[in-house]
């Protein structure tokens, strides 16, 4: 079947089908679903159908729109899904499409926890092509067990997939926005002259200064600094927010402290050394885990011991709390302005927000909205990306 017919055409061509669909197709699912069709050619629709299946769909929610298109392309018909449940809809064209895929076919598919073993996270395909060669196992990779992983909320998480979590927060980038400095640096495009440089020169032309050094401000990023929630009402989103710290505190060198009922640096606890023994150290390091919340007191801590003495002079502060204030609200209110009087930008992460009926009704987060530059959900690996953007801001942003 694969040799007959031009297979990148046909299979561009269904994959921009299925994406007009709503399947969320790229080009190099399509061109996976080539290289599947030639390397194990189907000797029927059935296998053509789970092949394409395999490769092309990564969530329950897209089968109906995969298989009106798998129809209307493969077999010339309308959306199967029209006559499902009817006992006079007269029978479908594809009578070898079976509910479910030939024991053969599943035989590899790998079953998730609590899951379906048809969106396996390395679906291994076992297909005997037409002829006198051997059956060969065709690895098509679907959905992996990360990726499923990096859509699911930090609280229906279990102890072991969060320690698998560790592996894509590592991959996070956070790249905080770039300041000018006061050192200059030699560039040729630069908009200023360096007069020592310029005259420096001139002694190899017998003091005429024949080339000019040009010179501009250097730049260097903005220290990010990240205070975390660790309080009871915040225990399901503790941990992978302590993974995030970790992260952050390794790849952009940023400045990490917790807070409950007081406020504790964990910079140090958690730079260097290997993952589980600085996540370790830093949840030994603070002793009000699960305690109570204290939003206030933590910010006038930082603003007064860390804060006015440089930490937070231009940087980037990242606040990682749901806004539950056991004192007075007033007290975050008066410590958030000061603090915005000193940072660059301030983001907010509440993963309360994700909730489709929440709103900023609790204390503490009321009286800390009006002085956050971003607020975000952060509540699982996906909606991370936007913390990472809301760190960068806009190049040249001000308020």
């Amino acid at each position: 079947m694969a040799e007959a017919i031009d297979l990148p055409a046909l299979t561009g061509a269904f994959g921009r089908a299925l994406r007009g669909a709503g399947v969320p197709v790229t080009p190099d699912r399509s061109a996976r679903f080539a290289r599947a069709l030639s390397l194990a050619p189907p000797a029927s629709r059935a296998e053509l159908y789970w092949t394409a299946r395999t490769v092309l769909v990564s969530g329950r929610e897209q089968l109906p729109a995969f298989e009106r298109v798998f129809a209307s392309v493969f077999e010339g018909r309308l959306d199967p899904a029209e006559f499902r449940g009817d006992q006079r809809a007269p029978p479908l064209r594809a009578a070898e499409l079976s509910p479910r895929p030939p024991a053969r076919e599943t035989a590899g598919l790998a079953q998730p926890p609590g899951g379906d073993a048809r969106f396996g996270a390395d679906a291994a395909v076992q297909s005997a092509p037409e002829g006198d060669e051997p059956a060969r196992e065709l690895a098509l990779a679907a959905a992996s067990s990360l990726e499923r992983l990096a859509e699911r909320n930090f609280a229906e998480l279990s102890p072991e997939e969060l320690w698998r979590l560790r592996e894509l927060m590592r991959e996070l980038a956070l790249a905080p926005p770039v300041r000018r400095t006061r050192r200059f640096r030699p560039d040729r495009r630069g908009a200023k002259l360096d007069l020592r440089a310029t005259l420096r020169a001139s002694s190899r032309t017998g003091g005429d200064p024949a080339r000019r050094v040009l010179r501009r401000r250097s730049e260097r990023p903005r220290r990010v600094v990240l205070l975390c929630d660790i309080s009871g009402s915040m225990e399901p989103y503790s941990r992978a927010f302590l993974q995030l710290l970790h992260a952050a505190v390794g790849g952009a060198g940023a400045e990490a402290f917790v807070f409950a009922t007081r406020l504790t640096r964990l910079t140090r606890a958690l730079r260097g050394g290997r993952p589980d023994v600085a996540l370790e150290r830093a949840a030994a390091a603070a002793r009000d885990w699960a305690g109570g919340t204290r939003i206030g007191e933590a910010l006038r801590r930082f603003n007064r011991d860390y804060g006015r003495r440089g930490m937070a002079r231009g940087a980037v502060v990242v606040i990682l709390s749901d806004g539950w204030e056991r004192e007075d609200p007033a007290a975050v209110g008066a410590e958030m302005e000061r603090l915005r009087r000193l940072a660059h930008r301030i983001v907010w992460v509440n993963p309360r927000k994700a909730a489709r009926d929440y709103a900023p009704l609790a204390g503490g987060m009321a009286a800390a909205l009006p002085f956050c530059d971003a607020f975000v959900s952060g509540h699982n690996l996906r909606a991370l990306s936007a913390v990472a953007g809301a760190i960068a801001g806009a190049r040249g942003e001000s308020r």
